[in-house]
């Protein structure tokens, strides 16, 4: 047959088989036998026919159609495409979340496809989870949809002129980011050639295709060298995107913005600048934007003034500092420096509410009865002098300590701090009743030299000062919040969604080690019940441990325009309204305020709302992520180089987790650290996933999580932040316990649990 003739018969063969394929698609039936299609198709000669059956196989050969258990045919229906977002680990290997699956699909390093963190990628799953053996669904990258990686931050190594003849490539940079994995990015020969050893921005012009290749790029910009003072900050802050200098238009307009309110400014506000306000805040704060008052009421109730900063009268909608603002999301505080949302002529400025100067500002007056309910309120805008700033130090000298020198020195506002006490305890009171979830947790204060070299780590602890002006800005902002939401007047709330029930069944599962027995399961558990695991572990060893593992338990709080309320503080509304210099969310929320006020509520302006709301709610919670990310990172960063001068010292400790490679420890002043199974040698230790323990097979010494144990400390990398311990003898009384004093559980465990398990290591959230 000519070659002619054949393509002819191919021809002939392709499209009598997508005729099939359309009489299938358009069959009033699911499934056809082969007369069906014979007659609806007119061949029902034996020559046709037989060249229908031909093709008829072959589309069954092809997987478009399949044959059911009754003869007929039908139609294979298109696998499900599962996409979600691949989040790598610098092994090679990563995970990809999603809902259809309680854990999260793990993708081996050859499955990977070349995908990178962050990539939106599409994946099958190939082997299903097998629960009872502890072990999770396995998948593989099908394709990579989007790249999230569009520039890297690392340190440069310069090739030689040779080389760079040669090849084409100026050097290369080792990336520094712990969820890509360790491959080279090759420097294109082209613009920019820094200095070995300096730090760099990177454009990636060509991604690897296996992981064998390299990637490639271009440098953008050089930011130090290696060896300046402050380097590593500064690396910290590029490698996450955070922009770190105001562009030129944001600055002019920042100075144009006048030192002092004009009288023009005050038409329409509420002029409280005789009231006795004041500010309560750390003692090197300089963005001070909420300011309070309480008076009591002659019927008993309190009169709660809360006023904030009113930003929004000097960021007007879309102008560049409102743009520059929503790019920021919020100020980031990392150890040593602040890099603000707001150019700080308004964050240390016109802004801030500093003493004995006119403010413009928003208020929410709220009258509280006796039992913590909000009685009445009103949000309007407003004129305030602040009359005096004071710091939490101050205020607790004044109410926990009675401090007759800090009472003396504010003699005239002892008894405004009184009731302010008094409120707070009422509102905490109101709170717990209701089920809100105090976490409490450990939070360490670095502190550093002029160099940035850190000089000690301080445990800071919340006195009444801090807590009572928590207490007065959860007010402001949940009732802020219901009153938009009850007039159905679209704004951002600040939601938190009940927890994870497969993550909140193994918290619950941990608990019950404690001798913890939680009322609800992991699909019914409310705040109230977690609650109530929190005041029973009060003040003993393990409250610390479990406060973290609850913490960890929980899902991550966001920002969303609908308002499902928050599950760890127990609320039915809740928004954020009282840091508008520092946070976008709250600026907006001032700005809506405004406008509902000024402009328009009505079905326009709704509609004008609900289609630019949804995109400042993702960018915010995207860049509250960035932000937490850059400080976590860098705080493990000076936590490790303040551990570099003290290796070979002995130190008190928790556990903290427990895996099958080792466990965590971490120290009173919250360093955290590795304890490898490698350097447990006095046994074999065996891993109880269930249990989260480490068993040992001949001694019987069992480690398990809020274990108190003593450990020296062997290396401080500060590379990778990695701080390895290795066990030093216990005290007495802390020894682990013999195998003969084991629970049954743990027995129990001893043998049927395997050691192998994969490794998932889980940093705090914020709420």
């Amino acid at each position: 047959m000519s070659r002619e003739m054949n393509d002819e018969v191919n021809e002939e063969i392709e499209q009598l088989k997508q005729e099939i394929i359309t009489f299938i698609e358009h069959s009033e039936l699911s499934s056809v036998e082969v007369n069906d299609i014979s007659e609806g198709l007119n061949s029902t000669g034996s020559k046709a026919f037989k060249k229908l059956v031909n093709a008829i196989a072959e589309l069954e050969r092809e997987g478009r159609i399949i044959l059911t258990q009754q003869g007929r045919f039908k139609l294979k229906e298109a696998e499900p495409v599962m996409q979600g977002v691949f989040s790598g680990t610098d092994k090679g290997f990563g995970f990809v979340p999603l809902e259809e699956f309680e854990e999260d699909i793990f993708i081996p390093p050859h499955e990977t496809n070349s995908a990178l963190n962050g990539d939106l990628v599409t994946i099958e799953v190939t082997k299903e989870a097998v629960p009872w053996k502890g072990k999770g669904p396995v998948g593989r990258v099908l394709e990579v949809v989007e790249r999230a990686t569009k520039s890297l931050v690392g340190e440069f190594h310069a090739y030689t002129d040779d080389e760079v003849e040669k090849f084409g490539l100026f050097g290369y940079v080792k990336t520094q980011n712990k969820k890509l994995p360790s491959m080279k990015l090759q420097i294109t020969a082209k613009g920019i050639r820094p200095v070995e050893g300096s730090i760099v921005q990177v454009e990636v012009t060509q991604y690897p295709r296996s992981s064998e290749e390299d990637m490639y790029g271009i440098i953008m910009r050089t930011i130090g060298h290696k060896d300046e003072p402050g380097i590593e900050i500064l690396t910290i802050v590029n490698k996450y995107g955070i922009p770190s200098e105001f562009p030129e238009e944001v600055i002019e307009e920042a100075e144009a913005v006048p030192e002092k309110i004009a009288e023009e400014d005050l038409a329409g506000r509420r002029d409280l600048r005789d009231e006795v306000i004041v500010t309560i805040d750390g003692a090197d704060a300089k963005d001070l934007d909420d300011a309070v008052v309480v008076k009591r009421l002659e019927n008993g109730h309190f009169h709660l003034g809360v006023h904030i900063a009113d930003v929004s009268h000097y960021v007007k909608e879309d102008s560049p500092m409102d743009q520059e603002a929503f790019e920021r999301g919020t100020s980031v505080y990392l150890t040593d420096r602040v890099i603000p949302m707001l150019p700080q002529r308004l964050s240390n400025g016109i802004c801030s509410l500093h003493p004995n100067v006119d403010r413009l500002t928003l208020s929410c007056e709220m009258e509280i009865d006796r039992s913590g309910d909000v009685v009445s309120y009103e949000i309007f805008p407003s004129v305030i002098r602040s009359y005096r700033r004071m710091t939490y130090s101050a205020v607790n000298d004044i109410l926990m300590e009675k401090d007759p020198a800090a009472m003396e020195e504010h003699a005239d506002l002892v008894d405004l701090f009184e009731t302010m006490g008094e409120l707070h305890h009422i509102l905490e009171k109101k709170r717990e009743q209701r089920g809100s979830i105090d976490f409490d947790s450990i939070e360490a204060k670095i502190e550093v030299d002029s160099e940035g070299n850190p000089t000690d780590i301080v445990i800071r602890e919340r006195g009444v000062g801090e807590r009572l002006i928590e207490s007065f800005m959860l007010a402001a902002n949940e009732t802020v919040s219901e009153y938009y939401a009850k007039r159905d007047l679209p704004i951002l709330y600040r939601i938190h969604a009940r927890p994870d029930e497969a993550k909140m069944q193994r918290f619950l599962e941990f608990v019950t080690s404690f001798g913890i027995n939680v009322k609800g399961t992991k699909d019914s558990v409310s705040p109230k019940d977690l609650q109530a695991v929190m005041k029973e572990v009060k003040g003993k060893p393990e409250e610390t441990v479990i406060s973290m593992l609850m913490l960890r338990s929980m899902q991550q709080a966001k920002y969303d325009v609908d308002p499902i309320g928050h599950y760890g503080l127990a609320a039915d509304y809740y928004s954020h309204f009282t840091s508008p210099i520092r946070r976008y969310p709250d600026l907006i929320l001032h700005r809506l305020i405004h406008y509902y006020d000024e402009i328009a509520k009505d079905e326009k302006a709704r509609k004008r709302w609900e289609k630019k709301l949804p995109e400042i709610a993702e960018h915010s919670s995207k860049t509250e992520r960035r932000a937490v990310d850059a400080e976590r990172e860098t705080d493990e960063l000076k936590k490790t180089e303040f551990m570099e001068s003290k290796i070979g010292e002995e130190f008190e400790g928790l556990v903290t987790s427990v895996t099958n490679f080792g466990m965590f420890v971490q120290l009173p002043n919250s360093v955290e650290g590795l304890v490898h199974i490698s350097k447990m040698n006095d046994d074999y230790y065996e891993f109880s996933e269930r249990g989260l323990l480490l068993i040992g097979q001949h001694t019987g010494k069992i480690f398990r999580i809020g274990e108190p144990v003593k450990v020296k400390l062997v290396a401080a990398n500060k590379e990778g932040y990695q701080i390895d311990f290795e066990l030093s003898d216990l005290p007495e009384g802390e020894k682990p316990k013999k195998k003969k004093h084991d629970k049954k559980a743990d027995r129990k465990n001893q043998h049927t649990q395997k050691r192998k398990t994969k490794k998932k290591r889980t940093g705090k959230r914020k709420q």
